[in-house]
């Protein structure tokens, strides 16, 4: 694990639609990740050889509501941790400074809900249950 290091900051546009795209998350625009990025409230990457090969972001109000979004590692470097340090340094983060109050939601892609779950993520279902829309 000495090879890979996290950082503390927001992925760059490419940085952020490439991860998306080879991760195997919906493609975002680059417009709407020079619009959406700047909003971010927390956010991590992880560096490998000098390259971004993960990131993990926190977005929401600042205050009552907060979602964890973005988790996305590459393929070739999956199974080694990294998924799990990124989702541990935004909870990490979030108890440190979220409001007691705040309510923190994610959405669970797959077999992924079992990382989340190591998190103190729990399934909303049946009391509520996510909903989308897709803006196109």
């Amino acid at each position: 694990m000495s090879d890979y290091q996290l950082i503390e900051r927001i992925p760059t546009i490419e940085e952020y639609r490439e991860l998306r795209r080879l991760s195997g998350l919906s493609g975002k625009s680059e417009e709407a990740a020079a619009r959406g990025l700047p909003n971010t409230i927390h956010a991590v990457v992880i560096e490998h050889a000098g390259k971004t090969i993960g990131m993990g972001r926190v977005i929401g109000d600042g205050g009552t509501a907060y979602q964890v979004t973005d988790i996305a590692v590459l393929e070739a470097h999956r199974g080694k941790g990294l998924g799990k340090q990124i989702v541990a340094a935004l909870v990490d983060w979030l108890k440190a400074n979220a409001p007691p109050t705040a309510y923190v939601s994610l959405i669970a892609d797959g077999p992924a809900k079992a990382l989340y779950a190591q998190y103190g993520f729990a399934e909303t279902a049946p009391k509520s249950v996510g909903m989308y829309l897709w803006v196109k």
